[in-house]
């Protein structure tokens, strides 16, 4: 009975020996194991790092439709943030009392502008003005007086943040309407005359200019531009407004030179000076008028419901022709005080003293009127002027009385 019991131990032992002989691979045989497994791996990451791939170009195009969009959305509203439009207008009725009868009572759509300014970013920007005088130009063998100009059109650069400078066409820095003319900033249904026969506003060239502009309330202006090109002959010999080109192929054999200081470090108060000048006022060489010097000096001051305007502007031109006529000194002056007892009403009244070039230029002026505000961009008018002339030269230089009544916005 022992026997069999050793021996059944001893059988177990010897199977299991030789299962696990059985089972052990040889030398070759991991080696094989070992390629394969390593060829797997392999093969696996090849498929990993094509996945990673085609999810990176994924990502790419996913991010640049993101972009494409955002690009575009930033394009358009950049356009529309940063173009302005704005403009003004006025319409005129004028009721004279005159022994002229070639002055006849007339209703005027005087002026229609349009406005359109860009920013190319913070330091560059656009502006222009587009005008329609007296209601247009001739139509279908219809003949209107008016004319279609361009007033401005310049690109500004910020040089820094004092310092800027300016290219194209832009209205000079002389006299107080000049570049701020606009219905609603000033009294009067017509524009004083001051500004007008002396200073001819609104009077603009093509050229470059710097401007400086500093925290103490000094600025300064200087332009080199297209001049005067002032007729020597006709009815309108030497008349300074008559000259302006309109840069309408401008003759530019000589150019002009405008500069301006101006102060306004207190409050309500602004005090300037301006300084043109053209060595040859005419743009051709001995026809009588030679070097034009034009100075100009004004003052506004403001305290509370009162204020004052006063102006003087004098020409002095070289030449025999012009010397001989006596208009070689063209000058004019006014004072225009002012009281608001509201905020939406204004009274005023104006001393205009005016010597131009031809007779019916030379005469003193006086004014009142009232400005009514509905809105601070609307405006109605009413004045009564008296204009006195200090010659006698018939129908051209004839007195009057005149009543006015207008209507002027800006947007």
């Amino acid at each position: 009975m022992k026997r069999p019991i050793l021996i059944a131990p001893l059988l177990a032992g010897l199977l299991t020996a030789a299962a696990v002989n059985a089972a052990t691979p040889t030398v070759e045989e991991l080696w094989k194991i070992i390629q394969q497994q390593q060829a797997e791996i392999e093969a696996l990451k090849g498929q990993q790092q094509a996945t990673e791939q085609k999810a990176a170009a994924a990502d790419e195009k996913a991010e640049a439709a993101v972009e494409a969009i955002e690009d575009t959305a930033t394009t358009t509203g950049n356009w529309t943030d940063k173009t302005h439009i704005g403009g003004y207008g006025e319409l005129h009725y004028n009721n004279f009392d005159s022994d002229n009868p070639d002055r006849d009572d007339d209703i005027d759509l005087h002026r229609f502008v349009l406005h359109f300014g860009h920013e190319f970013n913070d330091r560059i920007r656009f502006f222009s003005e587009l005008e329609v005088e007296h209601g247009g130009v001739e139509a279908d063998g219809n003949p209107l007086d008016g004319e279609v100009e361009v007033e401005q059109a310049y690109v500004e650069f910020d040089i820094n943040e004092n310092l800027q400078a300016r290219g194209g066409v832009f209205l000079l820095p002389v006299g107080i309407l000049n570049e701020t003319h606009e219905p609603a900033t000033f009294y009067g249904v017509e524009r004083n005359d001051v500004e007008s026969i002396i200073i001819p506003s609104t009077w603009w060239e093509g050229g470059a200019g710097l401007s400086g502009h500093y925290a103490n309330g000094i600025s300064w202006d200087l332009a080199v531009h297209s001049g005067l090109e002032i007729p020597t002959s006709g009815g309108s010999s030497w008349r300074v407004r008559s000259g302006r080109q309109k840069i309408s192929n401008a003759n530019a054999e000589d150019l002009a030179y405008t500069g301006r200081v101006k102060y306004t470090g207190i409050p309500g108060l602004e005090l300037a000076a301006s300084l043109h000048h053209q060595t040859d006022a005419a743009e051709k060489d001995g026809i009588g008028l030679d070097e034009g010097l034009l100075f100009e000096t004004h003052a506004i001051y403001q305290n509370g419901p009162f204020a004052l305007r006063a102006l003087y502007a004098e020409w002095n031109f070289d030449g025999s022709g012009v010397e001989a006529d006596g208009a070689d000194e063209q000058k004019g002056w006014y004072l225009e005080p002012s009281f608001k007892p509201r905020k939406d009403l204004g009274l005023y009244a104006r001393y205009e003293d005016i010597e131009g070039a031809r007779d019916q230029d030379q005469f003193d002026q006086w004014e009142v009127g009232v400005n009514y505000w509905p809105h601070e961009s609307v405006v109605l008018k009413a004045d009564y002027r008296d204009r006195s002339h200090d010659l006698s030269c018939g129908d051209d230089c004839d007195s009057f009385d005149a009543f006015d009544l207008g209507i002027g916005y800006h947007f």
